[in-house]
This record gives C-alpha cells, sequence and structure tokens, in this order.
C-alpha cells in the first residue's frame, strides 16, 4: 500500500491540477494508493501514526512543513517504510537539496522509478525532528509569520520581504553553546543547524561542503554585531564569499547543545519548533531512506 498525504494549500494550491495524473502514476505502477488531505497543522504527522504502518511507501506533497510532519511521524514508526516527496511549497528547501523534479508528475515518475537512497535526520531534543534546519534568532520567525497567500504569490521573495521588516528589532541571545571538546559563550544574533545545500531559497548561506547522508550537520552562528558596518561585513560574508568574519562561526558536527537564560524560539523546517531553554540536537544518520533518481546535488 502507498499512503499519499496531500496537503492542498501548498504552493499556489498546484496539487489540484495534478492529482489526479499522480495518482494514475502510482496506480499503473502496480501501487495500491490511500489518499489522506492535511486538514490542520500537524495533521501529517498524525496520518502517518494512524495509516503508515501498513504502508511499504508514504509519500507526501506539500512544503518543507508538510515533509517535516511526515517524517516526524515515521520516526514514530517500528519500522519506517520508504519515503517519497512530491514538492509543492513556496520555497522547498530540501527539495533542491535531493535534485528532485519541480514537475509535479515528474516527481512522482521520480519515486515509482527511483531507488532508495539514505538520508539524515535531526532530533531535537528527541521529542521533535527536522529534516534540513533547526534555527533560532533574526529572520528565523519569518518563515512561520509569513502569510500563506504571500508565499504562494510571491515564493521565497515573500521571506526577503518580511525580513527586512524585522531588521530594527535586531535581538541577540546569550548562549553557551556545547559541542564536543568545544565551548563558546556569546551573544548571538542568528543560529542555524543545517543538512542541506540551500535555506529559504538562497545556496549562499550553506558555505561548507555538504552531504545529506554523512551523520553530521552543518553549523552556522552569528555573533551580536556591535556597529552597521559589522552587520554589513557579516552579510557580504555570507553573500559575496568574502573573507572569514570575526562575528561568523561555521563547523561542522553530529551532535551540539545550547543553552541560554531566557527561553528561545526555535524553528524546525520552516515551522515553530517551540521556546526552549536548553536543547540538544543529535544526528540520526540514514536514518530515512527517500526514493529518487540521478544524483544528488552538491554545493
Amino acid at each position: 500500500m502507498l499512503l499519499l498525504i496531500v496537503n492542498p494549500c501548498s504552493g499556489r494550491e498546484q496539487i489540484r491540477r495534478s492529482l489526479l495524473d499522480i495518482l494514475n502514476i502510482f496506480t499503473a505502477a502496480g501501487f495500491d494508493v490511500r489518499v489522506h488531505i492535511t486538514q490542520s497543522q500537524g495533521d501529517g504527522r498524525k496520518a502517518v501514526l494512524e495509516k503508515g504502518c501498513d504502508a511499504s511507501v508514504i509519500v507526501c506533497s506539500g512544503g518543507d512543513g508538510t515533509l517535516n510532519e511526515t517524517v516526524s511521524g515515521m520516526m514514530e514508526l517500528e519500522h519506517p517504510p520508504l519515503l517519497g516527496y512530491i514538492p509543492a511549497g513556496s520555497t522547498n528547501d530540501f527539495a533542491s537539496s535531493l535534485g528532485l523534479p519541480k514537475k509535479m508528475e515528474s516527481a512522482a515518475e521520480s519515486i515509482v522509478k527511483g531507488t532508495p537512497w539514505p538520508i539524515d535526520v535531526g532530533a531535537f531534543d528527541r521529542d521533535r525532528y527536522f529534516m534540513y534546519i533547526a534555527a533560532f534568532g533574526a529572520f528565523t520567525e519569518v518563515s512561520y509569520l509569513t502569510p500563506q497567500d504571500k508565499k504562494n504569490r510571491l515564493g521565497h521573495q515573500a521571506y526577503m520581504l518580511e525580513g527586512v521588516k524585522s531588521l530594527a528589532s535586531l535581538k541577540s541571545y546569550r548562549f553557551r553553546v556545547e559541542c564536543g571538546e568545544m565551548e563558546l559563550e556569546d551573544d548571538f544574533v542568528f543560529g542555524m543547524v543545517t543538512n542541506t545545500l540551500s535555506v529559504g531559497g538562497f545556496k549562499g548561506l550553506v558555505t561548507q561542503s555538504v552531504a545529506l547522508s554523512d551523520g553530521l550537520f552543518e553549523v552556522l552562528l552569528i555573533r551580536m554585531p556591535k556597529t552597521p558596518l559589522d552587520l554589513t561585513n557579516i552579510v557580504n560574508y555570507m553573500f559575496l564569499k568574502e573573507e572569514p568574519n570575526e562575528y561568523v562561526y561555521k563547523f561542522k558536527t553530529s551532535r551540539i547543545s545550547f543553552h541560554s537564560e531566557e527561553p528561545v524560539d526555535w524553528v524546525l523546517d520552516g515551522e515553530f519548533g517551540g521556546s526552549r531553554t536548553d536543547v540538544t540536537i543529535e544526528n540520526l544518520e540514514k536514518r530515512i531512506e527517500i526514493l529518487r533518481t540521478g544524483d544528488l546535488p552538491s554545493v
């Protein structure tokens, strides 16, 4: 049985135009297809837990948030089935990292003709999961506060427009960061732990070599700039690949902990992940297998 989880609101609602063709592709390939249309936030995870045990493949169609819900449910199954992904969101960072076709029917064909590829999953305090990013600080609230209709109309440009509004209220958080034998304590305005080639549609933010199944995350931490010029230099470093910047930490790790004096809001795959003072993030290496064709993209 193939369980197809569909978010009908993602990405200009294009799934409505392609659903019958997608069902035909899966049926012609010999699958007994069961469809679940999500009704609210969190419904994708619930559907996986209730209906996924009998599935050999679980396919989700939606944005990064829909993928997150699906995988979060799969991680709670004793024997997770294979995963398929038909991207339909406004940005689809992880789909780009996987090299999945943008045309929905082609993505469905890639699932039925594809082979399993192992990918890492991020464990967030062992009670939440993420596929490609856990982040805090400047601009992170944009991903879950931007209205869906604006995402649908503008794509990742919506994130840019909303992000500019938050520049005047740049806020820092005092963190103690522990990673292996390394310990940092500083005021940070932004931090992200990623397993992706792009964030918010921008590949410039992730400049380290990336492998989606190496058991390692790419970490980026930005200290609070002291002057407007410092902020400009940080932006130039991030997007124009200028010389290393004293305000930016970049490294790889399989496990990292954050400790703060006040609750800090986190975002997981573009959705609100909760407000916490202590967070431990672990890489669960090659925990899920996704069906796809071709070679993986690289930085």
